[in-house]
């Protein structure tokens, strides 16, 4: 089973790039399984409707979210019917959406987990302690067992890789926008990436206009952030190869596509 996974969608340009590039990955990699990560994906904050099945026309499985899950006021009218859509699991209990999802690959399934992290965000239920009891409830049904964890620090997400290795297939981090250079396999079989990057404006930082940040720096007055409409783009993601009969990662692979690094045939 392999599974692509393509990091937080910013704005317009990111929207793009994902229409442009997704049917060529899948053509290049065959992934019986695509999540984004489409948190940021309306003007850098929240998702709307109309992106979400959008991300779905494009080629998505399952649209994964985070901290900006509920900044676009849209999401509350449908992300109850939304089957496609997980937010992080461990907001309190009766919030609306939830924090898995089950995907059909053939004759297996893969669950797709998504959390926050607390170090530097806002505080959720412990994510640790959730993901525990969901990933025992999850093995009840299927050994492939995906986790997209959302935190701001690489210890934080370097602690939940170890916590979880040999129990799931993969942990990916989200959240930072940059991509980490630290994609291994853990000794248990879990594959691992501090965070997968961001899709959107490559010129902008994380995916914003730059002098309205560099002016917060000089300044620390406050500011209004942008997404950029036009401009070069980047898009970050990795693969991973698992072994579906035992939910054990094979390989993974993380790259990014921007000018310094245009798309080739080939792969995985």
């Amino acid at each position: 089973m392999k599974v692509l996974f393509i990091g937080d969608v910013v704005g317009n340009l990111g929207r793009k790039t994902i229409s442009q590039y997704v049917p060529l990955l899948k053509r290049k990699y065959k992934p019986q399984v695509t999540i984004i990560n489409g948190e940021n994906a309306a003007n850098g904050r929240g998702i709307t409707e109309k992106i979400y099945k959008q991300f779905l026309q494009d080629g998505a499985d399952v649209v994964t979210l985070g901290n900006h899950a509920w900044d676009n006021r849209d999401i509350f009218e449908f992300i109850d019917d939304a089957k496609k859509m997980v937010r992080p699991a461990n907001f309190p209990k009766g919030v609306p959406g939830v924090g898995v999802r089950f995907v059909k690959v053939n004759q297996h399934e893969l669950a797709v987990i998504n959390l926050q992290g607390r170090i530097f965000m806002n505080t959720l239920d412990d994510p640790f302690q959730v993901v525990d009891e969901l990933i025992k409830e999850c093995k009840e049904r299927t050994d492939n067992i995906f986790v997209d964890f959302h935190a701001e620090t690489t210890s934080e997400k370097q602690a939940m890789g170890w916590f979880l290795d040999g129990r799931c297939s993969a942990v990916i981090g989200t959240h930072t926008h940059v991509q980490t250079n630290d994609a291994r396999i853990l000794p248990q079989g879990t594959a691992f990436l501090s965070d997968v990057g961001m899709t959107g404006p490559w010129d902008g930082i994380l995916g914003m206009e730059r002098s309205a940040i560099i002016g917060k720096f000089l300044n620390q007055l406050p500011t209004r952030f942008e997404v950029p409409d036009e401009g070069r783009t980047i898009l970050s993601a990795c693969v991973i190869d698992i072994d579906e009969k035992t939910g054990r990662a094979r390989k993974i692979e993380s790259f990014v596509i921007n000018e310094d690094h245009p798309f080739f045939e080939g792969g995985l």
